[in-house]
């Protein structure tokens, strides 16, 4: 059948998510998700959304998200965009802002989604390698380029770029756009939405499916200048105007205006991290600094396809990346509950 497939369908290599098993007692920490449940107020503002307003539309622009999204970070609404969660507002960013006749730059190892964006968009890209150490060095952005993007936290390494080099990158780039995908910034470090208000060439895209425990609902959004914002709006509105339902806009909203919830769940998920590296470091890990809710992680007396496998058959799923090959080693481990990570360590201790 993939006769009837077009030139581009046959030229995509499709973005491969985590797997989602179906095995019993699982440990699974292979996708990042929060080991914890969302906000109880989260739960009772979707309960209420189950109504007879269901055969009605949802807002199409978000408006009561997008100003609790605002009043949050302390910018107005018109510097808020929102989307089906953040890979959404990643698509829309790549189409409206990222695809110019120059090379779109991003890290050689990095959220694999990227390559697959400029694939389906048609955008030429080029990567940038990451330093011996598996950090972003800014000096090496500063080439002719039609946009940079980078996740802060980097994904899959979880090392995190401060807001002071942040601020060189766009000052070395004023004629680009510089997107920061912060999918884990709350495990460890400063958002650089603060930074938008002087650079209108920045735009700051986030998820509430990690730190807010909402993989489920799939919400996302992306804060910028206006310019920028319209540009998405424009894009969103070319291919699908409704993408938040109630569901996910009512659960949004309370899971944003609930901050001392959020707060705790970020707490936890630190505290558990900090035990876990210092388990790990303990059995000869080489730990690379975290500020996301996970670990990359590698033994110099162990390969990591084969420990990853090993791990498996004790029923404890991690993520292994067999390219590019520097990273072969590694493995990259959620952290989950207290009792998740003891049993991750308790079945390193006996492999290793």
């Amino acid at each position: 059948m993939s006769r009837y497939w077009s030139a581009v369908v046959h030229g995509l290599t499709p973005y491969v998510p985590g797997e989602q098993p179906k095995l019993a007692d699982l440990v699974k920490l292979n996708t990042n998700e929060n080991p914890y449940g969302p906000s109880p107020k989260v739960l009772e503002a979707v309960r209420a959304e189950a109504a007879d307003t269901l055969r009605l539309y949802p807002d199409p622009n978000s408006d009561r998200l997008r100003a609790g999204i605002a009043a949050y970070h302390g910018v107005t609404p018109e510097a808020v965009f929102v989307g089906n969660g953040s890979d959404e507002v990643l698509a829309h960013t790549f189409m409206a802002l990222l695809k110019h006749d120059r090379p779109l730059l991003f890290p050689d190892i990095t959220y694999s989604f990227y390559p697959v964006y400029c694939g389906l968009y048609g955008i030429d890209c080029r990567t940038v390698p990451l330093t011996g150490t598996f950090e972003i060095r800014v000096e090496d952005y500063r080439v002719p380029n039609g946009g940079i993007i980078f996740p802060n936290p980097n994904a899959p390494t979880g090392r995190l770029l401060g807001l002071d080099a942040i601020e060189r990158l766009l000052a070395g780039n004023p004629g680009s756009v510089v997107a920061v995908d912060e999918a884990y910034i709350d495990f460890g470090g400063a958002s650089a939405i603060p930074l938008t208000a002087r650079h209108p060439n920045l735009l700051v895209i986030r998820t509430l499916s990690k730190s807010h425990a909402l993989a489920g609902l799939r919400v996302g959004y992306a804060v910028g200048q206006p310019a920028l914002i319209e540009a998405l709006n424009r894009v969103k509105d070319s291919f699908n105007s409704y993408p938040l339902d109630r569901f996910a806009q009512a659960g949004a909203l309370a899971s944003i205006e609930d901050s001392a919830y959020f707060e705790s769940l970020c707490a936890r998920v630190v505290a558990t991290r900090a035990r876990m590296v210092d388990a790990m470091i303990r059995l000869g890990f080489e730990v690379l600094p975290s500020a996301a809710n996970f670990v990359f992680a590698r033994h110099p007396a162990h390969d990591g396809a084969e420990l990853a496998a090993a791990l498996r058959e004790r029923h404890i799923i991690v993520r292994h990346f067999r390219s590019p090959a520097r990273i072969a080693p590694f493995l990259r481990i959620t952290v989950g509950t207290d009792g998740q990570c003891d049993a991750l360590v308790d079945a390193l201790t006996a492999l290793c």
